[in-house]
């Protein structure tokens, strides 16, 4: 067995010295790789976009930092799992608490079904504005044809992978090399456009690199950045803008966050590690997995794509919308796609001044007469501050990087992030739907659940371009947020369970750190959800969370009251 040879390797390696035992964790990584093509997805880009849009390169610490703390509990999810060699769902449901357990798997499976659909509509896009857009693009094709046959492909090469996956032999192996080379490919596609920017030279990697230092009063106030445009509003009108700023900066670094690791994440580890047979003798090469295979792949991308859009789109406005003209004096017009959400900004500032029930009561015709009369300084704000997607940027980037770069090479990293998340949401469920039957994550029970996610291909139609397809990758990574916390108290919980470990439990200053690690990454996870929850849902929100503590300390009690008797 392929297992039997993948542990002889290990054991061979770790007698013969560090180099042979680093070479041997390179031939065998594996699930690491698995974890980038999920986190790498329509989330992660959407938010690394808007984080430089909205604070420059301020917020490059963010993203690394979420992942440190993601790997922290990651690293744990493998220890449990490979020490004791049990599925973590009967494990959890055994010897923590069965709400825990049944949480963490519905919010998994919610998470799958939500998560599918932005990944379908950013692939469809990008293929249709950048990689073939004479082809099937809306200028080419009549409509909705072009999106009919672009996601049909995509759903199409999603199935063919993720059947790869449960056929077994070359197949699994073919599967892990697809992966392998589609994280690759996004990768040094995000990383080339930023060698080219920098050969341009148009990036300065002093503001860069104090970027990587954290700032957390980014919660509570704008990048220091917008402060002489704010200053330049009349004061009666510049907490609007002050707090339009900070409300987008907020949602962003919390859907940034989530993005690094979700809840599907927690998921998919310990199940594919199973699969592949792995147990005690793998913890040293699962932690170095995560490290190579998922941390770095994720900072190289989501760094390289801040870098491009801060540098293009950071208090910069989006042209057309203050009546510039070209070297020719013709005026230049807004991207189409910008247009409603510079109007709803606008609509925003006047609903301000004026009050609801005045702006309720106002024509289409009349707001926007007062919206042309608002000051140049609010018109600029308004243009910096619309939701600009990746096709903008690939737009703005031509000129820098060329077409090649700029249409083909960015649209490859999209397409690549959108099709390689779809395959994991997909694989992701499978194991979800086979653990709620609890049988072994194979055969025909796998395969159908693997194909729910295929719902997500409606994605391209439900969310159109002036719905801002783009953005609505935010507040999906939003929604991931509030289901995380479940993930990182049950394993915190798990990895302390003497019952679960045996002898296996780690001790004295290892077990303190351990639980240090963890309780930082669970608390922040915690301040995150509660954050999101109460700022778009208030009482009711909160509520939800006491529900679902209140459900588990009862059946906590419960249990115990039973195993006394």
């Amino acid at each position: 067995m392929d297992i039997q040879k993948d542990r002889q390797l290990l054991t061979q390696a770790k007698e013969k010295g560090r180099a042979a035992t680093l070479s041997a964790y390179i031939k065998l990584s594996g699930p690491g790789w698995l974890q980038s093509a999920i986190t790498l997805g329509g989330g992660s880009l959407a938010s690394s976009l808007y984080l430089g849009v909205l604070a420059g390169f301020s917020l490059l610490w963010l993203q690394p930092l979420a992942m440190i703390l993601g790997i922290v509990m990651l690293s744990a999810i493998a220890y449990v799992t490979l020490s004791t060699g049990e599925r973590p769902f009967r494990a959890i449901n055994q010897h923590v608490n069965p709400v825990l357990g049944w949480g963490w798997l519905i919010a998994t499976m919610m998470a799958n079904l939500v998560w599918s659909m932005p990944q379908f509509a950013l692939g469809t896009a990008a293929i249709q504005q950048n990689l073939l857009k004479d082809l099937v693009g809306t200028e080419a094709m009549p409509q909705p044809w072009g999106k009919v046959i672009v996601a049909s492909a995509i759903l199409i090469i999603c199935v063919v992978v993720v059947l790869l996956y449960n056929s077994g032999g070359w197949g699994v192996k073919a599967f892990r090399l697809i992966i392998k080379l589609m994280v690759a490919i996004i990768v040094v596609c995000f990383f080339g456009v930023v060698v080219k920017m920098t050969i341009a030279g148009v990036l300065d990697w002093g503001r860069i690199l104090h970027g990587l230092v954290p700032d957390l009063r980014l919660l509570l106030s704008p990048a220091k950045t917008f402060e002489p445009f704010i200053a330049a509003v009349d004061s009666r009108y510049q907490a609007f803008w002050t707090n339009l700023i900070v409300g987008q900066q907020r949602d962003v670094m919390i859907s940034a966050a989530s993005a690094a690791v979700g809840i599907n994440m927690t998921f998919m580890l310990p199940y594919s590690m199973l699969r592949r047979g792995w147990g005690k003798d793998f913890r040293g090469l699962a932690i170095f997995d995560l490290g190579t295979g998922l941390f770095i792949p994720f900072i190289l991308a989501t760094s390289c794509v801040i870098i491009a859009s801060a540098a293009q789109f950071h208090t910069r406005p989006a042209a057309g919308f203050l009546k510039e003209t070209d070297n020719n004096g013709v005026a230049i017009q807004p991207a189409k796609n910008l247009a409603d959400k510079y109007k709803a900004i606008t609509a925003a500032r006047i609903k301000y001044e004026v009050g609801n029930d005045t702006f309720a009561g106002l024509s289409n015709k009349e707001k926007t007469t007062l919206a042309d009369t608002l000051p140049v300084p609010e018109k600029r704000l308004a243009a910096m501050l619309v939701k600009r997607d990746a096709f903008n940027l690939a737009r703005s980037l031509s000129p820098l990087t060329g077409d090649m770069f700029a249409h083909y090479v960015f649209g490859i990293g999209v397409v690549g992030m959108a099709v390689s998340s779809i395959i994991m949401l997909m694989l992701i469920n499978g194991f979800v739907i086979c653990e709620m039957q609890g049988i072994e994550s194979k055969g025909w029970s796998y395969r159908l659940g693997c194909l729910a996610p295929c719902i997500g291909v409606l994605g391209p139609f439900i969310w159109t371009g002036g719905k801002a397809q783009f953005w609505l990758a935010v507040p999906t990574s939003m929604f991931a947020m509030v289901l995380l916390p479940i993930a990182y108290f049950t394993f915190y919980l798990l990895m302390n369970q003497k019952s679960l470990l045996g002898d296996n439990m780690p001790h004295g200053p290892k077990r303190l750190a351990w639980n240090i690690l963890m309780a930082v990454a669970a608390g922040l996870a915690s301040f995150g959800c509660i954050w999101t929850l109460w700022s778009k849902f208030r009482w009711l929100g909160i509520s939800l969370i006491v529900a679902f503590v209140a459900l588990a300390l009862f059946v906590h009690f419960i249990r115990s009251a039973r195993q006394r008797l």
